[in-house]
C-alpha cells in the first residue's frame, strides 16, 4: 500500500461477542475509505464470535488473557501504516476512517486521533449513559482517549500496558500526548450499550479500577481531572440538555455515583 492510500489496520479484541460483532464488521466494510485491514483477536470465545467474523476479517488471532494483550498482539500482526483500536460493541459511521486518515494527511505532526463516541442502548440506564456521552461530544480532551494511531509510534512507545485493564486506553493516549500531537475528528463511533444493568455496570467498573493506582502514579494530573465523576465542566456546558431531560439526568448522576463508588472500591482493592 502506498502513501497515497495508506493502509489502516483495524484491531478488534473480542470475547463472546456474537450479538454485536457483525454490526461492527459490516460498518467497517461500509467505510468510505476502503483501504482497511481487519485484524480480530479473540480471547477463546465459546460462542459463535469467531465463526461470524471469518467472512469479514483479514486475520483472526486467538489469544488472551486480557484486551491489552490482545490489542498489542493485533498491532504486531498488522500491516498498516495506521492502526485503529476498537471494541466489539461499537459501530462506525461511514466517514470515520476517511476523516482520521485526512487528519494525518493534513497535519504530518499528528500521531494520534481521538474519535468522539455516542452511546446507543435499549433501556433506561443505557439512555442515561447516552445523555452523559452527548455532553462530552464538543470537548473530548478530558474524557476520551485516542483510538487511531501512527503504528510506528505505537510500537515505539510499547503499545498498551499489559498490566492495565480499563485504564490502558487513557494511559497510552497520555504517553503519546507527551511526545506527539493528538488531533480529533467530527465523525462518531456508536457505542452499543445494549441493556445496562446497574449491578453489572458496577462490577465492571470495580474490575477495571483494580489497576487505577498504577495510572494514578503515572499520570496524577490527568487522573484527578478524569476522576471528577459528578461535576465535570461538560455538564455545565450542556446544562440545557440536562434540564430538558430531568428523569434521565437524575439517572445519569445516580449511575455515575454508583460507578464512582465501585471504581473507588476497585482502586483500593487493587
Amino acid at each position: 500500500m502506498n502513501n497515497v492510500h495508506p493502509l489502516v489496520s483495524v484491531i478488534i479484541s473480542t470475547r463472546n461477542e456474537e450479538l454485536v460483532i457483525e454490526s461492527l464488521l459490516k460498518s467497517l466494510r461500509s467505510q468510505t475509505y476502503p483501504y482497511i485491514e481487519i485484524v480480530l483477536v479473540d480471547n477463546h470465545s465459546t460462542d459463535r464470535t469467531a465463526e461470524l467474523a471469518r467472512a469479514y476479517v483479514d486475520k483472526l488471532v486467538i489469544t488472551g488473557p486480557e484486551r491489552s494483550v490482545q490489542r498489542n498482539r493485533g498491532v504486531q500482526e498488522s500491516s498498516g501504516i495506521y492502526v485503529l483500536i476498537l471494541d466489539a460493541d461499537m459501530q462506525l459511521t461511514p466517514r470515520v476512517v476517511e476523516e482520521a486518515v485526512d487528519c494525518f494527511t493534513n497535519d504530518p505532526t499528528l500521531k494520534a486521533v481521538i474519535i468522539p463516541e455516542k452511546s446507543i442502548g435499549h433501556n433506561y440506564w443505557a439512555r442515561c449513559k447516552a445523555l452523559e456521552r452527548n455532553c462530552y461530544i464538543d470537548n473530548l480532551d478530558d474524557v476520551s482517549a485516542a483510538r487511531f494511531y501512527d503504528r510506528e509510534l505505537f510500537l515505539q512507545e510499547g503499545g498498551f500496558d499489559e498490566e492495565m485493564t480499563g485504564t490502558e486506553d487513557w494511559d497510552l493516549s497520555q504517553r503519546i500526548g507527551q511526545v506527539a500531537k493528538i488531533g480529533s475528528i467530527k465523525s462518531v463511533i456508536l457505542h452499543d450499550e445494549g441493556k445496562i444493568h446497574l449491578p453489572d455496570q458496577m462490577r465492571k467498573k470495580y474490575y477495571y479500577a483494580r489497576t487505577m493506582r498504577s495510572y494514578l502514579k503515572r499520570h496524577p494530573t490527568a487522573f484527578l481531572r478524569q476522576a471528577n465523576f459528578l461535576f465535570r465542566p461538560a455538564f455545565f456546558r450542556h446544562w440545557r440538555d440536562l434540564v430538558k431531560n430531568p428523569n434521565l439526568t437524575a439517572g445519569m448522576f445516580f449511575l455515575r455515583l454508583c460507578e464512582g463508588l465501585a471504581s473507588a472500591a476497585g482502586t483500593l482493592r487493587g
